[in-house]
């Protein structure tokens, strides 16, 4: 077994967190992925109101007795009362993201909690790391320039980032972006990470309610076929290509208000594609891994092969290395 720092502080059997995917991180993949040992999260922004995110929360402890965690994206609006919910079901691990996280952790010391909640940062760079372990998160998740959804500013690829992140800090560091097979895992543990995050890999999973129209999307696409958007507002994001993705960058070229802008890039827009299946009327998000995905399997055939087959490479590596001659 894969044993980390992370599992060991988390309760969890494998260091592979499925990330809080736009519209389709909720209870059936969540709870998924942390009955396959990794550890699954609902994506809180879905919810436009306490009632209906606790009836979420609550089908996820019906179909897990293992932990999970709520993502909180900054941006979309004041989470408190989503956060208190979640506080009140017994969740004991929330992630953030895309954002200040100082408010919610105070939020969560002033409850009373911040011996029992463990908490993870999504960061980008150097000084957020440092940011998140100063206001007492247990764990940062490093997000290079692979990787799919909204990233960074300074265009920092994993490989990189990873091990510059991992010397700023001493809190565990998981690795995101360009991760999506064993062969990923098992660079992310050599690189010194704790585990790994995964977002586009886990869109094309059978749990996932993502359209089979963005499922198939992802199998068939190479690592060349995503881009860039959203990066003349501050907010890079990569995405598959597609005709809304090339619309957006056509029209960021001409320097477009945030109102001209917005039309194009809502959730709603998003969903559009992700979940209806539009996918020539939306865009959806995806990381560069989308080269390396072939298949639509079950979220425990995934963690499965991806354990144990980080496993084998690590020990395979460990017995072929020569050792110098005395």
């Amino acid at each position: 077994m894969l044993k980390t720092r992370f599992t060991e502080l988390f309760g969890v059997e494998r260091p592979i967190v499925q990330g809080g995917l736009q519209h389709l991180a909720l209870a059936k993949l969540a709870a998924a992925v942390s009955n396959a040992g990794g550890l699954g999260q609902i994506t809180a922004a879905a919810f436009p109101d306490p009632i209906s995110f606790r009836e979420e929360v609550r089908l996820c402890k019906s179909l897990t007795d293992k932990p999970f965690a709520i993502n909180f994206a900054l941006g979309h609006r004041p989470m408190f009362d989503l956060l208190d919910v979640a506080l009140e079901e017994g969740v004991r691990c929330i992630s953030i993201t895309a954002g200040n996280p100082d408010t919610m952790i105070q939020h969560v010391r002033n409850a009373g909690l911040a011996e029992e909640v463990k908490i993870l940062v999504l960061v980008a760079g150097i000084r957020a790391a440092q940011k998140a372990e100063s206001l007492g998160a247990h764990c940062v998740i490093a997000v290079g320039y692979e990787g799919g959804g909204h990233l960074g500013r300074d265009d920092i690829g994993t490989l990189v980032l990873v091990p510059r992140i991992l010397d700023a800090v001493k809190i565990p560091v998981l690795a995101s972006g360009g991760i999506g097979d064993a062969r990923g895992l098992a660079a992310a543990l050599a690189l010194g990470a704790s585990g790994i995050e995964m977002g586009t890999r886990f869109v094309a999973t059978r749990e996932c309610i993502a359209h089979q129209n963005y499922k198939e999307a992802l199998v068939a696409a190479r690592e060349t076929d995503t881009e860039i958007i959203e990066r003349s507002i501050g907010r890079p994001g990569r995405a598959l290509r597609g005709k809304v993705s090339q619309d957006i960058i056509k029209l960021e070229a001409t320097n477009p208000s945030l109102e001209q802008l917005l039309p194009f890039i809502s959730g709603e827009v998003n969903k559009q594609a992700a979940v209806s299946g539009e996918m020539d009327a939306g865009f959806v998000w995806a990381g560069q891994i989308a080269g390396l995905i072939n298949d639509i399997p079950t979220v425990q055939e995934l963690l499965e092969r991806m354990a144990n087959g980080a496993e084998e490479i690590l020990s395979n590596l460990a017995k072929n290395v020569v050792q110098p001659k005395a």
